[in-house]
């Protein structure tokens, strides 16, 4: 039971920080152009030219901080078990992925989205057994 939670919680948590980095950093510190709405997948196919790279940016790092985030909690809360930090590693991964190619973009931000969703899998795993090997 503690590992269902160790699951939910930690995606939870992912969730959060993606929407923290990626919306209200990214889309605060560079805004998006007038008339603009990122809830509308149409809307940003047809408009990914006119965002800001600045927010692209932190599209990648919320990403990243979001798999790190979300595995660390997962951790944390089982203590016992690699597996419900793995499982949201998984589903974080899924949706960057699907963000990769669902939308259309530069290749630059096709690659380090990719690579920094790798590499946030890759400190999040690191981090995660730190905290299970305490116990």
């Amino acid at each position: 039971m503690k590992n269902i939670l160790a699951t939910i919680v930690g995606f939870i948590v992912a969730s959060v920080t993606v929407y923290i980095f990626e919306s209200l950093l990214g889309h605060n510190l560079f805004p998006l152009p007038e008339g603009a709405n990122p809830m509308d997948m149409e809307w940003i196919k047809n408009n990914m030219d006119q965002i800001p790279t600045g927010a692209k940016a932190f599209v990648v790092i919320a990403h990243f901080m979001g798999i790190v985030v979300g595995m660390f909690v997962a951790g944390l809360i089982s203590k016992t078990s690699m597996v419900p930090a793995y499982i949201v590693a998984g589903l974080m991964i899924a949706a960057t992925f699907f963000n990769i190619f669902m939308l259309p973009k530069e290749l630059w931000f096709s690659i380090s989205d990719g690579a920094f969703a790798f590499i946030g899998f890759l400190v999040g795993t690191s981090l995660t057994k730190k905290q299970i090997s305490k116990e």
